[in-house]
């Protein structure tokens, strides 16, 4: 058997193949609820054979979310749409996972589509958004408004309670969202937080928020069931956060309880020389697998079948995140299995097509 349609066994989730369908937001919510969209979008990929699947950046207060259609998880009424989604992908064989998030100064914006830009409160946008520092994104962007420690705190109950509420969606998985510039991110990164507290400054502090989140989130998140993180392992700038921060930060959240770290990477300044190719960002996750003594994520062009299985063979990541290829191919997995000379686990309607 390959290695990339081997299961995988995390507390007592387990994966039947290393095959993950990354977070990706889709922007097709009304005040952050799931519709048929996401009913079709994310239960094909379980169809299509996929170990786990994600739900897209989901937003643990209105205020987090990165454009108005964002899916959420910030009200008890956001569940039963949730669980209908949940439900189906582990009919299929799958394992569900939910992405928190918060976007932070990277907030109240228009879809890719509508162009992106920032939205006025006048176009549905809304006001403050907030960060560790009042410094905007980008020209155009709004200056944020810095949260006080006690709205930090509130932050981290935000992401607790959303938790919970993931756990009565019926979710086996949640992944923590600290990277690609949003909220959590801001903090960690030099280049967005210029605080003089205690969560500012020195490594120590900028972690402070992310290891306290995740802390929080174990409390409420059963033992049984695994968490990740998601991290940018560098902002691509100098001066900026970096892969030996990424090192010690997923040290320290291996000992509050973080199971694997999703090594992605910037998103803090627009303008970050970034040198995209394929596999680009693996080798973030093998030395944070390496040096940190984590299981780890790979994730960014992975595109091919045998380039999976050489990333899982050859030590660099415990599984990988597919992304826009999953867009592309729902079936990604199941056409991997012919190509590895593996066994094909095609749902019985679909047998005669992969037989």
């Amino acid at each position: 058997m390959s290695l990339l349609l081997d299961p995988l066994k995390i507390r007592d989730v387990t994966l039947r193949n290393r095959v993950v369908v990354s977070p990706m937001c889709q922007y097709s919510s009304e005040d952050g609820f799931a519709a048929d969209w996401h009913l079709v979008h994310l239960g094909s990929r379980a169809v299509g054979g996929a170990g786990l699947v994600f739900t897209e950046a989901s937003a643990v207060e209105p205020r987090g979310r990165i454009s108005p259609h964002d899916l959420g998880i910030w009200k008890d009424d956001h569940v039963p749409a949730l669980k209908r989604i949940t439900d189906f992908i582990r009919s299929q064989g799958a394992a569900a996972g939910i992405q928190l998030a918060h976007a932070g100064r990277k907030a109240s914006t228009a879809r890719p589509w509508e162009g992106g830009a920032p939205l006025e409160t006048s176009q549905g946008g809304w006001r403050p958004v907030v960060a560790p520092s009042p410094l905007p994104f980008a020209d155009g962007y709004p200056t944020p408004e810095a949260l006080t420690p006690e709205g930090v705190g509130g932050i981290v109950q935000a992401f607790a309670r959303a938790a919970e509420r993931a756990l009565a969606a019926g979710f086996d998985v949640i992944e923590l969202h600290a990277a690609h510039g949003y909220l959590l991110h801001q903090f960690l990164s030099p280049i967005s937080n210029q605080r003089r507290d205690d969560y500012g400054g020195s490594l120590e502090n900028r972690m402070r928020i992310v290891l306290e989140t995740a802390r929080a989130l174990r409390k409420r998140w059963p033992d049984r069931l695994p968490l990740w993180v998601r991290i940018s392992a560098t902002d691509w700038v100098e001066g900026g956060w970096d892969a030996e921060s990424s090192v010690e930060l997923a040290r320290r959240m291996k000992k509050e309880g973080v199971d694997l770290v999703d090594a992605s990477s910037g998103g803090t300044k627009p303008d970050a020389k970034i040198p995209v190719g394929p596999g680009f960002q693996t080798p973030f996750a093998e030395k944070i697998r390496r040096e940190a003594g984590v299981l780890t994520g790979a994730v960014g062009m992975i595109t091919q079948a045998a380039q999976a299985e050489t990333i899982l063979r050859t030590g660099q990541a415990d599984v990988v995140f597919l992304g826009r290829e999953f867009l592309r191919d729902p079936y990604f997995p199941l056409r991997a299995a012919g190509t590895l000379h593996d066994k094909v686990n095609s749902p019985l309607q679909y047998g005669r097509a992969f037989s």
